[in-house]
């Protein structure tokens, strides 16, 4: 499904990203990147990936930990191919515990990674639904087919404002001086830690960035 030559094509222009699909193994991905490497020795184009082999499954330890050693950076999951390959139905529970992995694999090596797409563009309400179904998996995001899902996704994925007022009250907590050292400490009635502190902050960071691209 790729070709030095298109990639040479393309790291001519330095996108952010390339998408490349049907990846099946790491060894594919040190091929691409090393490929990339020639045409764009400063790595300014990071690699993307389509999770919609059934190889791909099974190699997702494979694949993602090559995130640390490569510019391999996200993984875009694509349940159409992977219902065709599987002889399956494109329904949604086929794939939760696909999800759920491939989710586990890119936070085990620092990958984003992106939910498929949805296919009908004229249902925003199976839209919103399979968004927040992703995001509570854990998905950074959805990847889209038509500008009328733009909203709904960014809607559901960006944090919102109750989310954002709790993250800042665990922020706020820890730096008061009277908790300071402090494991565990009481926010709003409920027992914090410091995972929560951590997860308050990536939480505050993804509402800046998107704050910082809307200006």
């Amino acid at each position: 499904p790729w070709h030095a030559a298109d990639l040479h094509q393309i790291c001519r222009y330095q996108p952010d990203a390339i998408l490349v699909p049907k990846i099946q193994s790491g060894a594919e991905i040190e091929a691409i990147a090393e490929t990339m490497q020639q045409w764009d020795p400063e790595a300014k184009t990071r690699l993307w990936v389509m999770i919609e082999m059934p190889r791909a499954i099974l190699n997702l330890h494979e694949i993602a930990r090559l995130g640390e050693t490569t510019r391999l950076s996200a993984f875009v999951m694509g349940f159409n191919d992977l219902a065709k390959e599987m002889r399956a139905e494109h329904h949604r529970p086929n794939f939760l515990a696909v999800m759920s992995q491939a989710v586990i694999a890119a936070r085990a090596y620092g990958l984003t990674i992106l939910d498929s797409v949805y296919n009908d563009f004229s249902d925003p309400d199976g839209l919103e639904r399979e968004c927040l179904e992703a995001k509570r998996i854990g998905f950074d995001g959805k990847t889209l087919i038509h500008p009328s899902q733009i909203d709904t996704a960014n809607r559901v994925f960006a944090p919102s404002e109750d989310e954002i007022a709790e993250a800042s009250a665990i922020v706020a907590a820890f730096k008061d001086p009277v908790n300071a050292g402090k494991g565990v400490i009481v926010v709003d009635g409920k027992m914090t830690e410091l995972l929560h502190l951590k997860q308050a902050k990536q939480l505050l960071a993804v509402s800046e960035a998107i704050e910082a691209l809307n200006a």
